[in-house]
């Protein structure tokens, strides 16, 4: 499209059927993320590669950048399907404990807040902590299993989506929150 159709909440929630969100992306990059309860997101990893992706289609460029608000994704093209981002700066907290759960919130342009434990506490856990007070805008939550050095198994709560099969600024959160030293993280969602 060439300019954002604005879309509202009412709409959104009319429109999006089973999808994880409704995407609107303009001509220059800026896009708008629609949950499916018709709020919307600060970022959705997903949602800024497929804009990528459309951008890149439309312009010929290997390299293409997007805006989600404030934040700005550079997206490269690479091999195949594949699209490489640099999402911005990742803001790692403390350990506390929410609700008596100890978490770690880990904010990627979006709030996260991640569980060390069994991601089968996941249906448990989502919907308890994405409304808790703690966090006033809700939260997406993400429980996760340290595998191995650089392997973490997690299952996803999305606000506004409930549980979804992938996320890619929760493999972020996870991958930030579970090795804080860096390196190379693979982030398994079953």
């Amino acid at each position: 499209m060439t300019e954002p159709c604005g879309l509202t909440a009412d709409q959104v929630r009319e429109l999006v059927g089973d999808a994880d969100g409704i995407l609107e992306v303009a001509d220059d990059g800026d896009v708008t993320i629609w949950n499916p309860d018709g709020s919307q997101a600060e970022m959705s990893g997903n949602g800024t590669r497929i804009a990528a992706r459309w951008l890149a289609e439309r312009t010929g460029e290997d390299v293409v950048t997007v805006h989600v608000g404030p934040r700005v994704v550079v997206a490269r093209m690479l091999g195949g399907d594949e699209v490489e981002q640099e999402l911005g700066e990742v803001r790692v907290g403390a350990l506390e404990v929410v609700d008596g759960v100890e978490l770690i919130a880990v904010d990627v342009g979006n709030p996260h807040a991640v569980v060390l434990g069994d991601p089968a506490e996941l249906p448990v856990l989502g919907p308890r902590l994405e409304t808790h007070e703690r966090f006033p805008k809700r939260t997406n939550v993400q429980v996760a299993r340290v595998d191995a050095p650089g392997e973490v198994t997690a299952r996803v709560w999305e606000r506004g989506v409930g549980e979804t099969s992938a996320s890619g600024t929760s493999a972020i959160a996870v991958a930030a929150a579970t090795h804080p030293a860096g390196g190379d993280v693979v982030v398994h969602f079953p």
